[in-house]
């Protein structure tokens, strides 16, 4: 089962650092599997996240995430992105970024940076909505009952995430604008920020409604068929769950494609606090993305997210967080090691939880009332 899931990670995991020491001797070596941990260590609140979207499809969708999900992933967010980005920021065509990237890594890198406001506001705002819209969720189980009681009553207000994350931007853009002037920057890049910001909040929302849309119209009419089939089994009728189920996975993709995209925005900005060469950043970010890619499918084939049932809520605070990094960090510098623990110290408590609640569930006999989930969903 983890040859079949993970068979192609660790086959891109071989070529890719045999491609660094052909590229780079032992010291290329040495960076690729430095950037291909900080990639997973960042990206395994991804992972989980991911399969609660991915457990949803069918395997046909698993196949094509684990493919041209992988090609989009590895080659479009971790050697195209950085490319793009520096290309708009700095007013070039894409040709003339690659060269300047495989020629000049230093003012690669300084043109990056200075693109990084916009990146962080864009990405902060997409993956703040999926903690919120989340958060404000009236959930059957809880695992942070004391928190997330009061805010799933608040989430009973229409478009109290939207509201929020807006009010986020705004003292953001504003505190931007108020640092810039206090110590002589230029203002545009507040504007940069906000505009950013608002790009991040209506992606989410048109990504996440139309994949919403089609998923209620799915069960919608499966429900439908249940019946019918029911009632009168004889009674043959086309299918078109079958064509709605192939629009709902595919905005399900897309949802997960620009997921996967604001998740990747701290470790490609993040690796080149460790090199400024593409290649080597392509190849390191690259085989992390696989394995990533490769977590998502076997916590979804194993069940792991049904068995330790706290982890998804783990994985959405760890986003909340990330989410907030990335925010500070368009005015302030923050050690990639700090994100990475951040995740992970929460994902390992999430999972700590999820133990100690089936030792308690098993303690009592395998059941548990409502009284005594709510008891035992505390988490802490």
């Amino acid at each position: 089962m983890v040859l079949k899931t993970f068979g192609w990670s660790f086959a891109v995991t071989a070529l890719g650092l045999v491609a660094a020491v052909f590229y780079g001797g032992w010291t290329a070596f040495g960076i690729v599997a430095i950037l291909s941990v900080l990639e997973i260590s960042l990206s395994f609140d991804n992972a989980v996240v991911n399969a609660g979207i991915l457990k949803k499809m069918s395997a046909f969708w698993q196949k094509i995430f684990l493919t041209i999900g992988v090609l989009i992933a590895v080659f479009g967010m971790r050697l195209v992105f950085p490319v793009v980005i520096v290309a708009v920021s700095a007013s070039m065509g894409p040709i003339e970024a690659v060269d300047l990237a495989l020629t000049d890594k230093d003012r690669y890198e300084q043109l990056v940076t200075d693109a990084h406001p916009s990146i962080a506001a864009f990405g902060g705002m997409f993956l703040l909505m999926i903690f919120l819209d989340f958060i404000f969720e009236d959930r059957d189980i809880k695992w942070l009952s004391w928190l997330e009681r009061p805010l799933a009553k608040l989430g009973k207000i229409d478009m109290l995430s939207v509201c929020v994350a807006l009010i986020v931007l705004l003292v953001t853009s504003m505190t931007f604008a108020t640092h810039a002037h206090l110590h002589s920057g230029s203002a545009d890049k507040a504007e940069t920020v906000l505009l950013s910001g608002v790009a991040g909040l209506i992606t989410y929302m048109v990504v996440g409604g139309l994949s919403g849309f089609f998923e209620d119209r799915l069960e919608e009419e499966e429900e439908r068929e249940h019946e019918a089939e029911e009632a009168a089994e004889r009674a043959g009728k086309p299918r078109p769950a079958i064509v709605l189920a192939g629009k709902a996975a595919f905005f399900m993709f897309l949802y997960l494609e620009v997921l996967d995209a604001s998740f990747s925005f701290d470790g490609v900005i993040g690796a080149f606090a460790i090199t400024n060469d593409i290649v080597l950043m392509a190849i390191g970010l690259g085989i992390g993305a696989m394995y990533v890619r490769s977590l998502t499918v076997y916590l979804v084939r194993q069940g792991t997210l049904d068995d330790y049932v706290y982890l998804e809520h783990g994985a959405h605070y760890a986003i909340g967080a990330l989410a907030v990094i990335l925010l500070v960090t368009i005015q302030y510098q923050i050690s990639e090691i700090i994100t990475g623990l951040i995740g992970v110290v929460l994902i390992a408590w999430s999972f700590w939880s999820s133990v100690r609640r089936n030792r308690a569930l098993a303690a009592a006999g395998g059941e548990a009332g409502s009284d005594e989930k709510t008891e035992v969903s505390s988490g802490v």
